[in-house]
């Protein structure tokens, strides 16, 4: 096992638990490829957050030795949906404390590692901890493992109507990101929530799980969210070696993947299934059913880069179909990158155990991330003008030249993926 799962706040380790239970139902499968379970049986998790109420479901792994008690961190107080508090917390004492305890824990745990590449986070950029935490977390990483990658799993809000604050919480937590992660892979609720409404076909869903969940529910997300992870980080045949043994290299291999260039790394991910077993360009033409194709301006999105994991491929017939090109074509790959589109396939589909199975994921350095930035900048911009809720700030240690950097921050990544 090559990264620690690190999980943040409410919906952090909400999708953690989702995670783990998802692969405690693969690993049976192809058990002596996984490199997300120890020998001992221990899943490489640290599990954080400011409160208890979440923390509660991990004892079950915990008495089932599945998880180190060690590596269940918590407070005693929320965070208050305020980007600042989880940042610093309150005072100097109570914050280095919690702070203090997950790093330890991240620190054992990747000592425990044959090989430790790095962090997948996983954490929400609307709240207090897990984007305030999470923020500080990633910037300690990066700090104590540089030559370690760091690859975000980051919930994205709706755009309305969950918190006064989350449009203040998401600038300060995306701009922290852009400076000290590697790769972030986002997941918007409000998409998760259109795959709904997304026209299924028989034998095609678009998402990783078919019929038999309430659509549009929270536990819809979460899985949604957590099949596209497995879909990206569980092991392929392309990167195991000849001894069939994994090195968990995918989260690392992703980054390099689709993210040649630093400045931009943030990643979109679709994903589409079947149980029977169809044409591949099919299952393409469904994931690009959940592309962006152009601003409200009218300008086409493009992207730098794509990856496609084909899983389910028992007769090699992925790179035999016209799938890559379908993706390469629905995805407007730049004409700068002389190989825009990276593919990796494996046989068996641990996300799914019908045995024709077939699961399509796509992950994309595509440029519509822009609608979310500017989005997040004008609503804080607008907050600003009014000074609403900045006092909540202020008295954590943000001030005003913190929101200019962060809006600095992000406007350059705008004018990154709208100039290249």
């Amino acid at each position: 096992m090559s990264a620690v799962i690190l999980q943040i706040g409410q919906c952090g380790n909400q999708l953690g638990l989702e995670w783990c239970e998802m692969l405690s139902k693969t690993s049976k499968q192809c058990e002596h490829r996984s490199p997300f379970i120890a020998k001992e049986g221990t899943l490489a998790v640290v599990c954080v957050d400011s409160e208890p109420k979440v923390l509660r479901r991990t004892q079950r792994l915990v008495r089932n030795k599945k998880l180190l008690e060690s590596n269940i961190v918590q407070g005693k107080g929320g965070r208050g949906n305020n980007w600042a508090y989880g940042y610093h917390g309150h005072g100097v004492e109570e914050g280095d404390q919690l702070l203090h305890q997950a790093m330890e824990a991240v620190r054992q745990e990747a000592e425990r590692r044959d090989y430790y590449g790095g962090t997948v986070m996983l954490h929400s950029v609307s709240g207090g901890t897990g984007s305030g935490l999470g923020s500080r977390l990633c910037e300690e990483i990066r700090a104590e493992f540089p030559v370690s990658h760091i690859l975000t799993v980051s919930v994205v809000p709706h755009q309305s109507g969950e918190s006064p604050l989350q449009h203040y919480n998401s600038l300060l937590c995306l701009s922290a990101l852009q400076r000290s992660s590697d790769g972030i892979l986002l997941f918007h609720n409000d998409q998760a929530l259109s795959y709904s409404r997304v026209p299924q076909n028989k034998h095609v869903c678009v998402s990783g799980f078919s019929s038999g969940l309430s659509q549009g529910t929270l536990s819809f997300m979460n899985k949604h969210i957590v099949s596209c992870m497995a879909g990206l980080l569980l092991p392929v045949h392309s990167l195991t070696t000849a001894s069939g043994w994994s090195l968990g290299m995918e989260p690392w291999e992703l980054i390099r993947s689709v993210c040649p260039m630093p400045a931009a790394k943030l990643l979109l991910t679709t994903q589409a299934n079947s149980r029977e077993k169809v044409k591949w360009d099919s299952l393409a033409s469904s994931t690009l059913q959940c592309v962006p194709q152009g601003s409200i301006a009218g300008r086409p999105y493009t992207s730098r880069a794509v990856l496609a994991v084909a899983r389910g491929d028992q007769d090699n017939s992925f790179v035999m179909s016209s799938a890559l090109n379908k993706l390469k074509r629905g995805h407007r790959c730049v004409t700068w990158n002389p190989l825009p589109i990276d593919h990796w396939t494996d046989p068996c589909n641990e996300v799914c155990l019908s045995p024709n199975a077939q699961l399509l994921t796509v992950c994309s350095n595509h440029s519509s991330v822009t609608s979310l930035l500017s989005h997040v900048v004008q609503r804080t911009k607008e907050k600003i003008g009014v000074r609403a809720y900045l006092h909540w700030y202020e008295r954590y240690g943000v001030e005003h030249q913190d929101f200019k950097q962060a809006l600095d921050t992000l406007l350059n990544v705008m004018e990154e993926y709208d100039t290249h």
